[in-house]
């Protein structure tokens, strides 16, 4: 437990500087900011090589974080979460309080509540989102553990988070699934 509060501490007071972190979240090894912190958007897609046009996934602590960011939820929104049996990112089309660099080009955000202990408190610790985006050079194939993670990613980071990096469990990227204005849900990826 106090290697977990240590690796949170370290990385809280990185996104807090406005740096970039590599850290494990609940699918693979991701990249990471404070996503409110438009600088440290723009040193990841920097970083990362990609378009700025390119939408990032945000992590949310829970509903109630995500309810500060998004206009409004499906009535029933909280029971989908709690059936979703894999980690699953969700599409909005009406966000509010995030600075556009985190948004797509049609002005839609995707975010997905963790349930990753590590993210959680993390995102609870500094109060507000984070970004995930995986741990590659855009158009590179997404590590699926830290160990496959480039040492030219580990070496732009500002931080690397030492939590979880010995395993080597082969997770897959969350499903993606767009949540339509009338409610209706759109599945992207599975």
């Amino acid at each position: 437990m106090k290697q977990l509060i240590n690796a949170v501490q370290a990385a809280e007071e990185e996104l807090l500087l406005g740096n970039v972190i590599l850290y494990p979240t609940d699918t693979v090894w991701g990249i990471g900011c404070d996503a409110r912190n438009v600088a440290a958007v723009q040193k990841i897609v920097k970083l990362k090589e990609r378009e700025p046009s390119k939408a990032m996934i945000l992590l949310v602590a829970d509903q109630q974080m995500l309810q500060h960011y998004i206009k409004s939820l499906p009535d029933d929104f909280e029971q989908t979460v709690e059936e979703q049996e894999r980690p699953t990112t969700y599409v909005f089309s009406e966000p509010r309080n995030l600075p556009e660099e985190v948004l797509a080009e049609d002005g839609s955000v995707a975010v997905r509540i963790v349930k990753d202990e590590f993210c959680r408190r993390l995102i609870r610790q500094i109060s507000g989102p984070i970004v995930s985006t995986s741990a590659n050079i855009s158009g590179e194939p997404a590590p699926k553990s830290f160990a496959e993670v480039s040492e030219e990613i580990k070496e732009r980071v500002d931080h690397v988070v030492q939590w979880r990096q010995e395993e080597t469990l082969q997770v897959k990227p969350s499903r993606i699934v767009r949540i339509k204005p009338n409610g209706r849900q759109e599945v992207l990826r599975d």
